[in-house]
């Protein structure tokens, strides 16, 4: 029913940013972990984009050679690990997008939103790190441990605690992420500069577009499309943008990761040891276009469905879907979701 609420939570107390977050666990969680094949085949098509050439093909190589357990190899890190993620990302997000209107009342929109969304993004990829070194291991080497308890052990008594943080770049493209191992013994310190200062800004800027994409999205729906205020729609309404949005937002950052994202994956399987050897290897076209269907099959559905089951879990304790920028009550000078 329309005016049916499961509880009541008051917009940004504690309460509020507790339940952001309880949803962005919930809705990435379920999401990466329903994808799961997706995500396999795609980190094997950056591997050995001559076996694995289609995502049909892909996926039916994979079931005969390793059969269907294969397709939900690393489920668990996926469940668990996006799960976190989510959560910092979403709850540190509404968090900061609240306190940064506070400050910078004069900016422009399109400036707390990428503030806000780089902000989340760089606890989100802390918190996933972990879950996402072992999970590219476990996909990548069919015998490397049988999930991500295993995973965890043998990466710590292989490499101790740097195989599962000091030394790995956790990179973040919105709703997927590829683990860069550094061992020191592999690369050199120059190395961990360049991943530094080229690839971290690249994973922030690309969850910057992302969320100021998903917010315009909405703000055009409703001003251009539907022409009434979001407090004046149906939940229905509200929902539908809230996956619209999501899409349009999710393939535009697949497209923008795209090049980071293969240049990664060779440099975590040992394919490369630079990034600009890494570059020559894939060449400027493959390094654009390797795995783009896949990436866009992957992460448009998966940010429409996030945002969906979010928004979802939002209206259903009485609060407003996400983006739309109307005022808040109290105070007409700060942005209110």
């Amino acid at each position: 029913m329309e005016g049916e609420r499961l509880f009541e939570v008051e917009e940004f107390s504690a309460g509020y940013y507790g339940l952001c977050t309880a949803g962005g666990m919930l809705s990435a969680g379920i999401t990466h972990l329903a994808i799961t094949p997706l995500d396999v085949l795609k980190v094997n098509m950056q591997v050995d984009p001559l076996k694995y050439r289609g995502i049909s093909s892909g996926l039916i190589t994979l079931w005969r050679e390793q059969g269907h357990s294969a397709l939900w190899r690393g489920w668990s890190g996926k469940l668990f690990g996006y799960g976190v993620q989510g959560g910092f990302k979403f709850g540190l997000y509404e968090y900061f997008k609240r306190s940064y209107s506070e400050l910078l009342v004069d900016q422009r929109r399109s400036a707390i939103f990428f503030l806000s969304g780089a902000s989340a993004q760089v606890f989100a990829d802390v918190a996933l790190c972990p879950f996402e070194a072992v999970k590219v291991q476990v996909q990548t080497q069919p015998h490397f441990a049988r999930g991500l308890t295993d995973g965890f052990r043998k990466l710590y008594v292989n490499e101790g605690l740097s195989g599962l943080a000091a030394y790995r770049c956790a990179i973040q493209y919105d709703n997927h992420i590829t683990s860069c191992g550094l061992p020191m013994s592999g690369f050199l310190l120059l190395e961990i500069v360049i991943m530094t200062f080229y690839v971290l800004p690249l994973l922030l800027a690309v969850s910057m577009i992302m969320f100021s994409t998903f917010e315009h999205s909405v703000d055009l729906m409703y001003q251009k499309v539907i022409q009434r205020r979001k407090e004046d729609c149906s939940r229905a309404e509200q929902l539908g943008v809230t996956c619209l949005s999501g899409y349009v937002a999710g393939s535009v950052g697949s497209v923008i990761s795209n090049p980071a994202d293969n240049i990664v994956s060779f440099l975590y399987n040992r394919k490369a040891e630079t990034v600009r050897q890494a570059i020559k290897e894939i060449g400027l076209v493959n390094l654009f276009t390797r795995s783009l269907p896949v990436r866009i099959t992957l992460v448009g559905p998966v940010a429409t469905l996030q945002w969906f089951l979010y928004d979802t879990i939002k209206v259903l304790t009485g609060l407003p879907t996400s983006g739309g920028h109307t005022r808040h009550e109290k105070d007409p000078n700060l942005l209110r979701q």
